[in-house]
C-alpha cells in the first residue's frame, strides 16, 4: 500500500492573513480535510458549525469540530470552498499528519492514481452515482411488499462474526 501526500493551503476566507500550509495524507476513507486541533487558532475566527463523532481507521471513536468556511487549495489543482474538521491528534516524532478526504478531492476534481501513488485531474465531475440510483427506493419498497427482499443463501456465521463483529 503506497502513501499519497500533497501540499495543501487552507485559508480563512474572511481574513486572508490567516492560513495554514502543510503536507497532508490523501485518505479516501476520510470525508473532510482533517486538521489537528492544535492548529485551529492559526486560521483565526471561523464559525463552529457542528461537533461530530468520527470513526478512525483503527475503529476508534473521536470527537471533531466542523469549522468554516475555508478555502482549500491542493497544490496543482483548483481551489474549493468548504469546511474543515479539527480533531485532537498526537504528533508522531513531533509532526502532525493532516488528512485530505474525499469531499475535498471531489470538489477540486482530483483523482487518486493508486498505481503511481499520485494525484491527477479528474476529467469530468461524477454524476453517475446519483443517476444510477434514481428510483431505487421505490423499487426496494416494492420488493419488500412482495417479500422479495430476503437473503437467497443461508446465513453462515464465522467465529469472527460471532465473537468480534460489532454493529
Amino acid at each position: 500500500m503506497g502513501r499519497v501526500t500533497a501540499s495543501v493551503r487552507i485559508d480563512n476566507i474572511t481574513d486572508s492573513s490567516k492560513s495554514i500550509r502543510c503536507d497532508a495524507l490523501v485518505d479516501t476513507g476520510a470525508s473532510h480535510m482533517i486538521l489537528p486541533s492544535a492548529w485551529k487558532d492559526r486560521l483565526g475566527e471561523l464559525e463552529l458549525i457542528e461537533t461530530v463523532e468520527l470513526e478512525t481507521a483503527a475503529q476508534k471513536i473521536v470527537t471533531g469540530e466542523i469549522w468554516g468556511p475555508v478555502k482549500i487549495q491542493v497544490e496543482g489543482f483548483r481551489h474549493t470552498y468548504t469546511e474543515v474538521i479539527f480533531v485532537d491528534m498526537t504528533p508522531e516524532d513531533g509532526v502532525y499528519e493532516p488528512l485530505i478526504g474525499y469531499i475535498v478531492l471531489e470538489q477540486a476534481q482530483i483523482a487518486v492514481d493508486m498505481l503511481r501513488h499520485k494525484l491527477m485531474s479528474a476529467k469530468r465531475l461524477d454524476l453517475k452515482r446519483v443517476a444510477a440510483r434514481q428510483g431505487w427506493e421505490k423499487q426496494f419498497r416494492a420488493m419488500a411488499a412482495r417479500g422479495d427482499d430476503k437473503l437467497l443463501d443461508e446465513e453462515i456465521a464465522t467465529e469472527w462474526d460471532k465473537e468480534e463483529w460489532q454493529w
